[in-house]
């Protein structure tokens, strides 16, 4: 791919703060995009924005519960107003909280729908109505929805997450054919991330050891290397990567498929 194959482009990143989200930023700026940061963490957005503004990146920060309808619809119109326009939607924000199933809270279930699902399928419907024909933007484009590894594998501690990107990835496969059978001029895909040292990953490496899989954060990690064939974790850069692929017009003809980012690891 060219080094500017998304020149013109005008993206919203939810989760776009930091960790992958803020990676993904980087990268679809570093192709050519214009990037709106959506995210609740308003101190460290406006940082990540800021940074990609001295770049020379025309860029933004929005305040985004995703859980909320009418903060997507804020967030799709400040983008629309501050970029010129909207036609990539990168779909990232998402919680883990580690639990043996035997001692799942319901509120913690509760709380990774709400976000992981719920968060998700609100951003197809908001980016759906602003790039279709007729609306605000109009121009059709693509949707990203970060899905993991953990959707296609058994990973013991994380069934509900689990369950949840489990969802994202048939939430984004009737999202392309819902977008290609009414002609809204929008591919809608999913990357499946391998485990990443961000803050995240890292958290849920000392959960397993507090849930007594692993005797040490030392031996966790090395029994994701172990089950990866590429012998490393992921880093955020090959989750960026994938998803300035996903979004540039290499991808034309791909919608509806889940990538794996893993390494091997979900084979």
């Amino acid at each position: 791919m060219s080094g500017k194959s998304l020149e013109g482009r005008k993206a919203l990143v939810t989760g776009g703060a930091r960790g992958i989200g803020a990676a993904i930023a980087q990268a679809l700026a570093r192709s050519g995009a214009s990037i709106m940061i959506g995210d609740i963490l308003e101190e460290t957005g406006k940082a990540t924005a800021a940074e990609l503004a001295k770049a020379g990146v025309k860029t933004g920060f929005v305040q985004l519960d995703v859980t909320k309808d009418p903060q997507w619809e804020g967030a799709v119109a400040a983008t629309v107003a501050t970029l010129g326009g909207y036609d990539i939607l990168i779909n990232n924000a998402g919680i883990e909280i580690t639990s043996l199933i035997s001692d799942v809270k319901a509120e913690d279930a509760q709380r990774m729908c709400e976000v992981n699902i719920v968060g998700t399928v609100l951003g197809m419907k908001h980016a759906f109505r602003a790039m279709r024909p007729g609306g605000a933007a109009g121009n059709g484009g693509t949707i990203v929805n970060i899905a993991s590894v953990a959707a296609t594998i058994a990973f013991p501690s994380i069934a509900v997450y689990s369950g949840t990107k489990s969802a994202v990835d048939r939430m984004t496969r009737i999202g392309a054919m819902e977008a290609g059978k009414l002609g809204y001029g929008v591919r809608v895909n999913c990357i499946y991330p391998g485990l990443i040292p961000t803050d995240m990953g890292m958290q849920l490496a000392n959960d397993i050891v507090k849930v007594g899989l692993a005797p040490d954060v030392n031996a966790a990690v090395g029994s994701v290397v172990e089950q990866t064939p590429l012998g490393r974790l992921a880093e955020v850069g090959d989750i960026g990567d994938a998803a300035v692929f996903l979004c540039s017009n290499e991808a034309r003809f791909i919608t509806g498929i889940g990538l794996p980012v893993d390494g091997g690891m979900g084979m």
